[in-house]
């Protein structure tokens, strides 16, 4: 039997809620997922509703029912969400196939971000740049700088970004070891009036609506970052560590 439109439509929101508490982690293998009847009350949906969203989430091999028992996240889940975890950033080389991916990701989003945010995103914006700029210490300027691009993300207006910028999280930002540790390490300051340079000019660029230097100064950002790992992994090689 079909589900009427509105009501597959709600079904499409349980799923995709259910599927980023998978894919975040937080809903593991063997959690059980809440009852019907805490579904229709906490959403405030149908059992039809319900129902739908549970059978689309067993069709993709992420529950499984339990006769008498409820349902769970299958041990053998067939979706395997993409994951960047801090054990896969353990080398400078490492950090530079992640930035390349952000490169895409950070300039489509400052170019969007250019073109639809409002006066409180870049109040938002702003604060962080003022707050960057006061910061002499490395482990609040790196929240700061997550921060800050997690803010880029929501002026997006697109809630696949935002959901992706806090799924990748702290990830955004490269390990603390690297820049403190060996050939080429950064003090506190030297980083945050580095990497806030380049935040206020992506700033500035979406508060003044330009679109395409808001691409540029987000690119710039990214480059800059590549180019000074890169630097950091040839100076490591040439000391021989």
């Amino acid at each position: 039997m079909s589900v009427p439109t509105k009501a597959a439509s709600l079904a499409d929101d349980l799923v995709i809620q259910f599927v980023s508490e998978i894919e975040s982690g937080r809903m593991r293998a063997g959690a059980r997922f809440p009852t019907e009847k805490d579904l229709t009350e906490r959403f405030g949906v149908s059992r039809t509703v319900v129902r739908e969203a549970f059978a689309r989430l067993a069709a993709q091999g992420l529950l499984e029912s339990r006769r008498g028992s409820g349902a769970y996240v299958p041990a053998n889940a067939q979706y395997r969400a993409f994951q960047v975890v801090p054990e896969d950033l353990v080398a400078i080389e490492d950090v530079l196939r992640l930035l390349e991916m952000r490169m895409a990701l950070e300039t489509e989003m400052a170019g969007l971000a250019a073109e639809r945010r409002d006066d409180a995103q870049v109040a938002i914006l702003r604060a962080l740049v003022a707050e960057m700029d006061a910061s002499d210490d490395l482990d609040s300027s790196m929240a700061i700088d997550t921060r800050f691009h997690a803010a880029i993300a929501g002026a997006t207006g697109n809630a696949y970004f935002v959901r992706f910028t806090d799924f990748l999280g702290i990830r955004l930002v490269p390990p603390r070891r690297l820049y403190l540790d060996g050939v080429g390490a950064m003090t506190p300051r030297d980083y945050a009036r580095t990497i806030n340079a380049e935040h206020r000019a992506i700033c500035e660029a979406i508060a003044d609506r330009d679109t395409e230097a808001a691409r540029d100064a987000a690119r710039r950002h990214m480059d800059t970052s590549y180019r000074r790992h890169m630097a950091m992994r040839e100076k490591y090689r040439d000391a021989g560590t």
